[in-house]
């Protein structure tokens, strides 16, 4: 059983920054929208954003995690932190809950994100439940708080991310 300090511990914090790998471009934004099926012109239309009052073409929302995602093989843009900003969740593998399951993504917008921003984001544990059982397993729920910030450091958002990291229920025949 884990003790209540070991994982408190984890809590709190400022993790990052985490950069992003390239400026926010009109390319990754045309992928995006093709990918989704978004055709809001302000997304891909220079002339449709600039007659809605921004600079360049507006990234959607949704894309607020994807400027700063490390890439496949795990590794961070130049200038990001190496520290591993969810550290609890290897402590909770040892402790015997080696499963996960990612719960839920709340996202909230705070400003457009446009062309040639800058984003970074920085980490934070703000919850670790106490043991929960559930029709999963027994484990844990973590949740940790991300901060968006573009090269002004104004906040343009942040993203709650949930897991619930468990010791799945033994196997009846």
């Amino acid at each position: 059983m884990l003790q209540s300090d070991t994982l408190e511990q984890y809590l709190g914090g400022d993790c990052g920054p985490y950069r992003a790998w390239d400026a926010v471009n009109a390319a990754m934004i045309r992928h995006w929208c093709e990918a989704m099926g978004d055709d809001n012109p302000i997304y891909t239309d220079v002339e449709a954003a600039q007659a809605a009052g921004f600079s360049g073409v507006v990234a959607p929302p949704a894309m607020l995690q994807a400027w700063t995602m490390a890439g496949y093989a795990g590794e961070a843009a130049p200038g990001s932190t190496d520290a591993n900003p969810m550290a609890v969740l290897p402590v909770l593998e040892e402790a015997g809950y080696p499963a996960i399951v990612a719960v839920n993504c709340e996202q909230e917008y705070a400003r457009p994100i446009v062309e040639g921003d800058e984003i970074y984001h920085r980490s934070t544990i703000e919850s670790i439940s106490t043991e929960k059982t559930t029709a999963l397993g027994v484990g844990f729920f973590v949740t940790q708080l991300c901060s968006y910030y573009n090269q002004r450091d104004e906040l343009v958002g942040t993203m709650r991310f949930r897991v619930f990291k468990y010791r799945p229920h033994e196997a009846t025949l």
